[in-house]
């Protein structure tokens, strides 16, 4: 018998596990072990979040992907029901506008349109001798600086607040502005009135970029937004809080993907060799591909509703239920990816769910790629001493954001 929303909340509160599940200290970078267990016991099942609501935890790699492509499920944070991260984010919910990241089709299909070309692969690709020169600069500083010194603050933050600020239209100078607001904003430790200001500051900021696109565009994504303003594609709005969205993943989850990766690739020295040995780009992108996988880095999940009911491996998703997506338990499912616990950058791993999938998957997939192939095809070549300046279990872990990683990564050569 299926468990439905009353029977859940009836049972005692030990029998429903509370996520999110606690971390391994032995292997940081593994996925939580109760979870594990759960997709191999109950792949599909209810467990406690933050506000006492019991949503519907998904485990399995297969599972994912039916669900995430289910008309029924939906991505609009403003159902009441909808499983929040936390009391911030249900809080401003009923009054954030319609974005990509909250709406489902047909409204979902218009704005997506409205900022898809600046996305595909062919406009990325030609960004590559580009984002190549940014990576080699701060290469060159960073070796010219301090040893040991921060990979984080040397390299990881500056290659995608760099790449955002240049494809969006924002400028650098005002990197400081953008990267301290944007972590507030997505810090579950601050108040929502302090995360709320963060917010609130961003969308002044961008508010006031745009107005200047409007009267004088660039080549760049906020004046092709602009544009379509002026055209009536598009409310003001609407273009400022996808500035502010764009602005803020562009450049967290990519920092985190680059030093999370580096100290992925220092405990595996023989996947290192690969990289720092190799310049195929097949390679490359395999690798990239296999870290993602690997360490599917937004821990926080993907979060949905059910629009109506759903039955799906012997359960019952009632209509109203929410749904919790655990992203790296999924990538570790041994069902899709055979000894998934092992970091092997030859392995086909390009069906990983790191950025989501289906309608919804992540608007900035290319460019992320893009991103971490300059970086990890060119890091570990010009800097082949490069090894970590502190054990692993000296290292700050940041939970309190969308993604996880290491708040520094001390490195030497």
């Amino acid at each position: 018998m299926a468990d439905t929303l009353t029977d859940a909340a009836s049972r005692p509160s030990g029998q429903c596990p509370e996520y999110p599940m606690p971390r391994a200290t032995g292997c940081p970078l593994a996925p939580p072990p109760a979870a594990a267990e759960l997709r191999g016991e109950k792949p599909i099942t209810k467990v406690r979040i933050w506000n006492g609501t019991t949503p519907w935890l998904i485990t399995r790699h297969a599972d994912q992907r039916t669900l995430l492509t289910d008309p029924r499920v939906s991505n609009d944070d403003h159902e009441p029901d909808f499983p929040h991260v936390n009391a911030h984010r249900a809080a401003i919910a009923p009054h954030t506008p319609k974005l990509i990241t909250n709406t489902d089709a047909p409204e979902h299909t218009r704005l997506r349109r409205s900022v898809n070309a600046p996305f595909l692969v062919k406009r990325i690709e030609a960004m590559r001798p580009a984002v190549q020169k940014i990576v080699d600069d701060l290469i060159d500083a960073m070796l010219a600086g301090p040893n040991p010194a921060d990979l984080l603050t040397a390299l990881a933050l500056p290659v995608p607040s760099l790449v955002i600020a240049e494809l969006l239209g924002v400028p650098y100078k005002d990197h400081d502005f953008f990267q301290e607001n944007s972590n507030r904003v997505l810090d579950s430790s601050i108040s929502v009135e302090e995360a709320g200001k963060a917010g609130q500051a961003l969308g002044g900021y961008l508010d006031a970029l745009l107005r200047q696109k409007l009267e004088q565009p660039g080549d760049d994504v906020l004046s092709e937004m602009g544009a379509r303003v002026k055209a009536g594609e598009m409310a003001h709005e609407e273009a400022v809080s996808m500035g502010v969205a764009m602005l803020i993943a562009g450049h967290e989850t990519t920092a985190t993907m680059i030093s999370l990766g580096t100290l992925a690739l220092f405990e595996h020295p023989d996947q290192l060799a690969v990289l720092r040995e190799t310049e195929d780009p097949k390679v490359i992108a395999g690798a990239v591909d296999e870290l993602l996988r690997y360490l599917s880095i937004v821990h926080s999940g993907l979060r949905r509703v059910a629009k109506d009911d759903i039955e799906i491996d012997g359960q019952i998703i009632r209509k109203g239920d929410g749904l919790l997506f655990d992203l790296q338990t999924a990538n570790w499912d041994p069902e899709a990816f055979p000894e998934a616990e092992r970091l092997d950058l030859s392995r086909p791993a390009r069906q990983h769910n790191a950025f989501g999938y289906g309608p919804h998957q992540c608007l900035g997939q290319n460019l992320a790629r893009l991103e971490l192939q300059v970086v990890y095809g060119t890091l570990y070549r010009r800097i082949p001493t490069l090894r970590p300046a502190a054990p692993i279990e000296q290292l700050a872990f940041n939970h309190t954001g969308t993604t996880y990683g290491v708040k520094c990564l001390p490195v030497a050569w």
